[in-house]
């Protein structure tokens, strides 16, 4: 617990209209997407890296926690402040400092969400490509803390792929900058790609520096249907290997198909056992041609293949795909969502894996995700009230796991690791792995008051 006394400093700090300790606000920022609850004895709203960083000295001198906040889209429980203490939101550090079109690049803080900032860039005829599905609300400073990924990464990266530079608040206080403006810059370590990715855990970012690219000119949606799963995992393979790279392209199979057609009633075909949504962008005659061929490609295979034909067709393409997460609450009130990648070429050796246990735990399993990268959703579905089931569900995640390091593959592809996950990152890293990373933790943040019992937690939330 911090003292009242400690609260009247931080209020000095941030101001009294900057700070709550009301319960009721407390609860709202207590959970993220992942639904783990801790209540944080403080919430602050900062508004200049000046005021972090005295917040930060004065919670290494006193050692409470300190939990920095987008907008708690994460699905790993990365912002829940699990041990109490101060947690920083940047809602009020929500500016776009600059849009630079001459050297395309922008200046912003980390409060600005997400699709506010690609409508803004487009506006100028500029791209900043990394989309997660929750850039409506997610938050720059969140997708560089979790270096989110989302649906287009598959030809234009993730997050860590556009930040320049960052300005950084240390633990200890201290205000730097990693990282450049400029197109390249190999001065030193480089601490701008530490830090992307590193949960909160290493400091807080204040200012961050991204690179752009120039619009696309056009864009074409395509989408397919398939009688068995493994047709559309082939049918992914395809496109890629006669060297295709389409900005996005996702699969769906049969259960996440009947789910969404129960929720939304929209026509989907009921013998379907997959689905690809695909969408290609660029110049306009070479993006014809190519969507064409992917489109042929497609019906070798495929049970029902359609072009859009306009942008509202297109958008009713995506519906399904965007439906997913409400469609499966119907039928379960909790999941476990997995984000795991394994190679392209593993993928149908994964979609295989991962339903074979499934049926032996006897868990319902859905999958979806992003086929052009080999970053696949596993999602098995419990209810949170029947510990027989919830139990199961947790045996089944631990064997998904295991198998898809055991094919070379990663536990998180662009959710991280945050509470959810750390009881499974020896799986991948093994124990000199880890004490290499807690060792940069530990120079960072000597007093372990940045975003404590995350990554190397245990699942009680202990270091």
């Amino acid at each position: 617990m911090i003292d009242n006394k400690t609260i009247g400093k931080i209020e000095k700090i941030v101001g009294k209209l900057n700070a709550t300790a009301e319960k009721e606000d407390l609860i709202c920022y207590s959970y993220d997407a992942f639904n783990l609850r801790y209540l944080p004895d403080l919430v602050v709203f900062p508004e200049s890296a000046q005021e972090v960083s005295e917040l930060l000295r004065l919670a290494n001198e006193q050692g409470f926690p300190v939990v920095p906040r987008g907008a708690g889209s994460g699905l790993t429980g990365g912002s829940v402040p699990i041990r109490g203490g101060v947690v920083v939101s940047f809602e009020r550090m929500n500016r776009i400092l600059e849009i630079d079109e001459e050297d395309m690049k922008a200046v912003v803080e980390p409060g600005v969400v997400t699709a506010d900032f690609h409508r803004e860039v487009e506006k100028v005829g500029l791209f900043y490509p990394p989309d997660p599905a929750s850039e409506e609300f997610s938050t720059l400073g969140g997708n560089v803390a979790e270096c989110a990924g989302g649906l287009r990464a598959v030809k234009y990266g993730v997050t860590r792929d556009y930040v320049l530079g960052l300005e950084l608040v240390l633990p200890t206080g201290e205000i730097v900058t990693a990282g450049v403006e400029t197109v390249k810059g190999v001065v030193g370590y480089d601490l701008t790609r530490l830090i992307v990715g590193s949960e909160g855990t290493l400091g807080i970012v204040t200012k961050i520096i991204l690179k752009l690219l120039p619009k696309p000119e056009a864009r074409a949606t395509l989408r397919a249907f398939f009688a068995r799963g493994e047709d559309a995992i082939q049918t992914a393979a395809r496109i890629i290997r006669e060297r295709f790279l389409p900005a996005t392209l996702e699969f769906m199979d049969g259960e996440s198909l009947r789910c969404v057609e129960d929720y939304l009633k929209i026509g989907l075909p009921a013998e379907a056992e997959a689905m690809l949504l695909i969408e290609d962008d660029g110049d306009p005659v070479l993006l014809k041609k190519n969507i064409r061929r992917m489109e042929e490609i497609c019906r070798e295979r495929g049970t029902q293949v359609e072009l859009a034909g306009n942008e509202k067709e297109a958008e009713d393409m995506w519906r399904p795909r965007k439906a997913i997460s409400p469609a499966l609450g119907r039928i379960r009130p909790r999941r476990f969502n997995e984000d795991v990648t394994v190679l392209r070429s593993r993928m149908e050796e994964l979609i295989r894996v991962v339903s074979g246990i499934c049926k032996r735990y006897q868990v319902i399993n859905v999958n979806f995700g992003h086929a052009g990268d080999g970053n696949i959703h596993v999602n098995i579905l419990y209810d949170p009230e029947d510990k027989e089931e919830l139990g199961r569900a947790e045996e089944a995640i631990e064997e998904v796991l295991k198998a898809v390091v055991e094919m070379k593959g990663t536990i998180s592809g662009e959710h991280g690791i945050g509470v959810a996950k750390a009881p499974y990152l020896h799986f991948e890293l093994g124990d000199q792995g880890i004490a290499v990373m807690k060792k940069i933790k530990q120079a960072f943040d000597p007093n372990g008051i940045m975003n404590p019992g995350k990554i190397f937690a245990s699942g009680n939330g202990t270091e």
